[in-house]
């Protein structure tokens, strides 16, 4: 407890970026239940706990407010993505079980709630906010490519995998961790077990190893 709080008996208030935080969280949790037509900025305000011109004051407009939201919540998904990635350092061993988890940890950012409910809020508002896609390539996707892409380079120059094309080895990769996952998951609707993501991960390593690993 902060010493205003102790003194007034209140909480103190937030500052700024506390509230521009909290309208971003609240933003994304409506548009992601609404969808951006049926969305109100009342009742973003609501769940944020400010008041409506408090919204307003900060993004302007409806549709700033979706932006930033979805732009927000890919550099969130990006973080933990890149967590993941980070976490693909050469052993100087068999690179089969550091894929696996690397790729177990991966699946598991893919299949996280706020991921799914990012996947379907972009692909609803595509058509009339075709910009959208390049907001979450720019803060999310290409980002973590580029941070795979680069892992993998420093396994192959180890003699650990067998590539030329960096990218098209993480295009490759990501096909095969991702591919089987929105029919498993019934985009987002079923919850998949641990079991199962180590098991897309298992075979999508697999597969991968099978056409870049190191040959005997």
């Amino acid at each position: 407890m902060s010493a205003a709080t102790k003194q007034t008996g209140r909480a103190a208030p937030r500052g700024r970026m506390d509230k521009r935080q909290a309208i971003l969280a609240a933003a994304f949790a409506v548009f992601a239940r609404h969808g951006y037509a049926q969305a109100g900025v009342d009742e973003v305000a609501t769940e944020a706990g400010v008041a409506k011109a408090t919204v307003y004051n900060h993004f302007g407009d409806k549709e700033t407010l979706l932006r930033e939201a979805i732009a927000a919540s890919a550099e969130e998904a990006t973080a933990k993505n890149l967590a993941a990635v980070e976490r693909l350092v050469d052993s100087g061993g068999d690179p089969r079980e550091l894929l696996e988890d690397v790729g177990f940890r991966l699946i598991q950012c893919y299949c996280d709630e706020q991921s799914w409910a990012l996947r379907r809020l972009l692909y609803a508002e595509l058509s009339h906010l075709p910009d959208l896609l390049e907001i979450v390539q720019v803060r999310a996707s290409a980002r973590v490519q580029q941070a795979l892409a680069d892992r993998l380079a420093r396994l192959a120059l180890a003699g650990r995998l067998r590539i030329t094309d960096p990218d098209a080895a993480v295009e490759q990769l990501s096909a095969l961790l991702t591919g089987p996952l929105e029919a498993r998951a019934e985009w987002g609707t079923r919850r998949l077990s641990a079991a199962e993501m180590r098991q897309v991960a298992t075979a999508a390593i697999g597969t991968f190893l099978h056409a870049f690993g190191p040959r005997d």
